[in-house]
């Protein structure tokens, strides 16, 4: 079962940022899938992950993430 997380980025300011958070998340073991959207500062994220890996590999990036309800 693919589920599904949507994460608030903060720190993104252009399309380099996206590209390098889209890269982190995609190389979290288990992600199907990864849209980030610098205009809202959103990532969603979908596949089989836990989500403290997908924050880890944000921040790593140097990004601030947090889970959104």
């Amino acid at each position: 079962m693919t589920t599904s997380t949507e994460l608030k980025i903060t720190g993104m300011t252009c399309s380099h940022c996206v590209k390098a958070v889209e890269s982190a998340l995609n190389e979290v073991e288990g992600v199907a899938a990864v849209q980030v959207q610098l205009e809202s500062g959103t990532a969603r994220v979908q596949g089989q992950t836990d989500v403290n890996d997908l924050l880890a590999a944000v921040r790593g990036e140097g990004y601030g993430a947090e889970v959104l309800a």
